[in-house]
């Protein structure tokens, strides 16, 4: 099956990811178009069956550059995150390009890293699939949201974003800037990281590391309306998914922000 991801709503298909991007989509949040692939179209995908490659084909957004993000099943849940387990891959433009990058998402469920986190968790060793495809926003900023401390689980709102996509915060390329805000979204604190890279896309496909102009490695990259975007954002995630425990990849290009995951809070 593949779905608009607006209507993708099983998550014993699409998986934990694709099905919260979709309730945020009908909830009116700010999340980049695009469609999932529920575990047995990305197997089929992967095994090169003629009519689930046609079917992701009539998809495919073109020449445009879009992200493709793993969804496994039992992703993004209550008790399990996986955050950062399964692969992502950004920069992806045309059809071929697509299909490749699906194949290596799917591949992912089988790394090591991922197989011992499913039996330290006591789940099957073998992951079922699924996949998101998103545009891909060009992000000015980017970085991930905590709406409980990761550290003393304070009820305070954690942000850690760099210039460019944020993999550069994710896989620690930078030392991004921090900044601690209160639950009512009064900045409590705020910490400024050596942002002396940032990852960008590419025109001819995939992305590609560039350095920070010296100017702008110790500015702050969030404005106070930006800090301020986020705080609506997060309790916007409260209204939606009936929680106000988050962790939240976001975006910004130009004024708007761009919700790209939400996922529960968890100890896993």
């Amino acid at each position: 099956m593949i779905r608009a991801l607006a209507d993708a709503m099983d998550a014993a298909a699409f998986g934990g990811k694709a099905v919260q991007l979709g309730a945020a989509i009908r909830a009116g949040l700010p999340v980049p178009a695009g469609f999932a692939l529920s575990s047995g179209h990305v197997k089929a995908t992967a095994c090169g069956d003629p009519a689930a490659l046609a079917a992701l084909q009539a998809l495919c957004p073109g020449s445009a550059s879009c992200a493709v993000r793993s969804s496994a099943i039992g992703e993004d849940s209550g008790a399990t995150s996986f955050a950062g387990t399964h692969l992502s891959v950004l920069g992806v433009c045309g059809f071929p390009a697509v299909v490749q990058a699906v194949e290596k998402v799917h591949a992912s469920g089988q790394d090591p890293g991922a197989r011992a986190y499913r039996a330290r968790l006591g789940l099957e060793r073998t992951s079922r699939m699924a996949v998101v495809v998103q545009e891909l926003v060009d992000a000015d900023v980017a970085g991930v949201l905590f709406t409980r401390n990761p550290v003393t689980g304070a009820a305070e709102r954690v942000i850690e974003a760099s210039w460019g996509l944020g993999e550069a915060v994710v896989s620690g390329l930078v030392t991004p800037d921090q900044y601690r805000l209160s639950p009512t979204g009064r900045l409590l604190e705020r910490n400024l990281g050596e942002k002396d890279l940032q990852i960008r896309s590419s025109a001819c496909g995939g992305t590609e590391q560039l350095p920070v102009a010296t100017e702008l490695i110790w500015t702050p990259c969030l404005s106070d309306g930006e800090l301020a975007a986020l705080h609506a954002l997060a309790v916007a995630c409260d209204r939606v998914f009936g929680s106000p425990d988050h962790d939240i990849e976001f975006a910004f290009r130009g004024d708007a922000v761009f919700l790209l995951q939400r996922r529960p809070i968890t100890g896993g």
